[in-house]
């Protein structure tokens, strides 16, 4: 889970139309419809995926974090002393924290993220527990060029770190313009570590979408009251469904927000009709194998610097170097 490119095909029709009205009611308005998944991080929206992170179903985080502790030496040492690490869409801090703690000479941290309020609270504990280290937050969408401040650029070398397996939420395309926009921000001689999910078992997969609690269902489902309080929406929650499946043949996870009847919403005062069972895609889910990563990063200039694995082969933290 996390964010995806913004499928953009018309143009803002008023400098007073958000980015984010101009892409729902295109998602919306499209067959089939969709939102992109990046919006799914207001407030409370990112306050739920720290919850769907501690669930017992949901393997990616427990798994990236064990990686992390188990080989973060390893990993630290493609880091090297003043470099800048520069975190694409970082929420919490919590596997930063690792590489922080097993990298102590870096000259900044640089935590990326579309939800400016989150990484400003993290960055307030982070200079607390690591008072030596210059940590400059950038409220920005990762998936469009961004500049990084002037103690990053003048940092011997920049380091990305795109944990989380956010690989897997953009379509391949747009993972690799992902990976192309990356390495225009970090330059010359980078290197960008990435946590991806790798190929499993439909019924873990299954099982980590759709958790007993509930909680994945309220994440989703939260986006529909974003769209209602910053958009003038008027969706019923209770007349939509969570639904989240494996799709086996594209190695994907989607999820959608299903009508459980034919109504009609308005949405920045445009009539949006929905069928009985029709459905917003809201986010899919790549996974990947480590040889299938490795060739969509070399498509694009990264060349592959290691990979490892937790215990059970559920989740990949892999390292790329930019080519000259």
């Amino acid at each position: 889970m996390v964010a995806a490119v913004a499928r953009r095909h018309v143009s803002l029709q008023s400098p007073h139309v958000s980015e984010f009205e101009a892409d729902v009611l295109e998602g919306l308005r499209a067959t089939p419809k969709h939102v992109p998944a990046k919006y799914f991080y207001d407030a409370a929206g990112s306050q739920l995926f720290e919850r769907i992170t501690e669930l017992p179903e949901y393997y990616p985080t427990r798994c990236e974090i064990s990686i992390l502790r188990s080989h973060g030496a390893d990993i630290a040492k493609l880091i090297p002393p003043g470099a800048a690490l520069v975190e694409f869409g970082s929420g919490s801090s919590k596997k930063a924290r690792i590489l922080l703690s097993a990298a102590p000479k870096l000259a900044a941290y640089v935590p990326v993220d579309i939800c400016g309020e989150m990484i400003e609270q993290e960055a307030v504990e982070l200079r607390t527990d690591f008072p030596d280290l210059k940590v400059l937050p950038v409220t920005a969408d990762i998936c469009k060029p961004f500049e990084l401040p002037e103690e990053a650029r003048d940092a011997a070398v920049r380091i990305g770190f795109f944990p989380g397996s956010t690989i897997g939420n953009f379509e391949p395309h747009e993972a690799s313009a992902f990976l192309r926009n990356a390495a225009n921000i970090l330059g010359r001689g980078s290197t960008i570590i990435i946590g991806a999910d790798l190929i499993k078992s439909a019924d873990v997969l299954n099982a980590a979408y759709n958790d007993a609690e509930g909680i994945t269902a309220q994440f989703n489902l939260n986006l529909l009251t974003r769209i209602n309080r910053e958009l003038g929406g008027t969706f019923q929650l209770q007349t939509f469904e969570h639904h989240a499946f494996y799709n086996r043949e594209r190695h994907r996870v989607e999820m959608h927000l299903a009508s459980l009847k034919r109504q009609k919403v308005k949405v920045a005062g445009e009539t949006i009709e929905f069928r009985t069972g029709e459905t917003i895609q809201t986010e899919n889910s790549y996974k990947y194998s480590v040889e299938s990563l490795s060739a969509l990063a070399r498509g694009v200039g990264w060349f592959p610097l290691g990979a490892w694995t937790d215990t059970s082969k559920f989740f990949s933290i892999q390292a790329f170097k930019l080519g000259m």
